[in-house]
């Protein structure tokens, strides 16, 4: 990835008649983005994508909102991002009954900036992760499910 040189700025301060140079150091956000689609048998989408832990897209598909994209900013500073899928998923089945699936799968993104990565689901919509079909590495599935999804009980 090409990473543009941006020139620093220098504030100058006068203390006790001596200017010193001091460089500012502006961070640069950068940011990926998430497209999520309605599969054909989906009858509804609810799910929500956290990245570093924090709530930062919310996706709602129906037959009136087949696609929905998402820009997520991030940190200048971080490189590598966690992230999850939570919500859940209604499907049509071929016999007309419907069927709800939880939706939860997590990662790690690896230089997301200026990405687009969609938003997956596999083995009958019980595995759900983030590609990029354009760049294999900067996402990397793991197995298993978060607790970030659990629902809480009482």
């Amino acid at each position: 990835m090409n990473v543009p040189v941006r020139p620093r700025i220098c504030v100058c301060v006068l203390l006790s008649g001596l200017a010193l140079a001091v460089p500012l150091r502006q961070a640069q956000a950068g940011s990926f983005v998430v497209v999520d689609v309605r599969a054909q048998s989906e009858v509804s989408e609810i799910s929500r994508l956290y990245v570093d832990d924090q709530l930062v897209a919310t996706f709602s598909l129906d037959a009136d909102h087949p696609q929905q994209m998402a820009r997520i900013e991030i940190p200048a500073e971080r490189v590598n991002h966690s992230y999850v899928l939570c919500g859940e998923i209604t499907l049509r089945l071929a016999d007309g009954r419907t069927e709800i699936h939880e939706v939860n799968g997590a990662g790690l993104l690896h230089h997301p900036d200026g990405h687009t990565l969609d938003a997956l689901g596999s083995r009958n919509f019980t595995e759900f992760y983030l590609s990029d079909p354009e760049d294999p590495t900067v996402v990397e599935r793991h197995a298993g499910r978060s607790s970030v999804c659990a629902t809480p009980s009482s």
